[in-house]
């Protein structure tokens, strides 16, 4: 990044935990009706909505849940609607729950960002309550994780988070209760964001504190080794989990659209070079266009997910729209 471009040297304070900061209300409201499930079948240890992986046990009722478009209606109630005029689905024993781990990305490079803070956050601040003038690709993050966090206690399920850069910073134990989601945003307000980042000791590292299968979604830049990235994912895989990357990026990165000669200050110990950046564009966009080919590549060489995220978009739209087409293209595998 230019030695010149906003950015924040501070470590977050407690002042950035207003959950509203990274998620407006109106962007809660519609993600709470989505669904979001794992490829594979998922083991669990409450009633949920997602199939078991064992078979002959009881299908002894267990109780209601709301109706979200795309369930089989063969499910529903009748008995429930004709009393409430709603329409509820009948949940049974064998039915279990969705795991989901977030592993956030908080390493230096997600310190960066090119894009205004009041202009992104949406509210009345000009700056971070940090001081920040800039969105960082950290905030994105942060958004993205309560976004999935909430979608996933909203049905029921239990999200866990890890914080982590060159190695796990902080873990959030998995939960259903609506407490959880304050605490994962609280979580990721009190870490510095400025070690090296290394996703596969990370990932390591989690999966051994993971017992049962579980949705691992991963939100960061991606700035490692692109066979690093593949063999963390071989893991994950091997380990029979799901994954979803969302690759995280600032339009600066993807363009590079600077023109002056400029002192580029590395975030991850790296040292500050003066480039001419007319020179170089050609190049940079070439090799950065490839990394993040690789990195999806790598994702669906696993049948994982892998998704661009453009920090000067608004995420809900973006989100929302990947979680329906997810959803639909679950259904459309998953057997009846």
């Amino acid at each position: 990044m230019p030695a010149d471009a906003p950015s924040s040297d501070q470590t977050p304070t407690n002042g950035r935990t207003d959950p509203h900061l990274y998620l407006h209300p109106q962007t809660l409201a519609r993600l709470s009706t989505m669904e979001l499930r794992a490829k594979m079948i998922v083991e669990g240890v409450m009633s949920g909505q997602h199939r078991s992986p064992y078979t002959g046990v009881s299908i002894e009722f267990a109780q209601h849940r709301a109706y979200v478009a795309g369930d089989d209606i063969r499910h529903l109630d009748w008995k429930v609607y004709a009393r409430t005029d709603k329409f509820q689905i009948k949940q049974y024993q064998q039915e279990t729950n969705l795991d989901l781990v977030v592993m956030v990305d908080s390493s230096g490079s997600m310190r960066f960002g090119s894009r205004l803070f009041s202009e992104a956050s949406g509210s009345h601040l000009a700056t971070a309550p940090d001081g920040r003038p800039n969105w960082s690709k950290f905030d994105h993050a942060t958004a993205i994780a309560a976004a999935l966090s909430h979608i996933t206690i909203h049905q029921g399920d239990r999200v866990g988070m890890v914080v982590y850069a060159d190695e796990i910073l902080a873990m959030v134990a998995r939960s259903a209760r609506k407490s959880a989601w304050k605490q994962i945003v609280d979580t990721l307000a009190t870490h510095p964001i400025d070690k090296p980042g290394n996703l596969a000791r990370s990932i390591d590292q989690t999966l051994a504190e993971v017992t049962n299968r579980c949705l691992i979604v991963v939100v960061s830049d991606l700035f490692d080794d692109p066979e690093e990235i593949r063999s963390a994912f071989a893991k994950v895989k091997h380990r029979g989990h799901d994954l979803i990357a969302f690759q995280v990026l600032d339009r600066a990165e993807t363009t590079f659209g600077f023109d002056d000669p400029a002192a580029f200050e590395g975030l991850e110990e790296e040292p500050t070079i003066r480039i001419d950046p007319r020179a170089l564009r050609k190049e940079y966009l070439a090799a950065i266009n490839e990394h993040i080919e690789l990195v999806a590549k790598a994702a669906r060489s696993f049948g994982f997910d892998h998704h661009v995220v453009d920090t000067h978009t608004w995420l809900g739209p973006t989100l929302a729209s990947f979680v329906a087409k997810r959803s639909a293209s679950l259904r459309r595998k998953s057997p009846r």
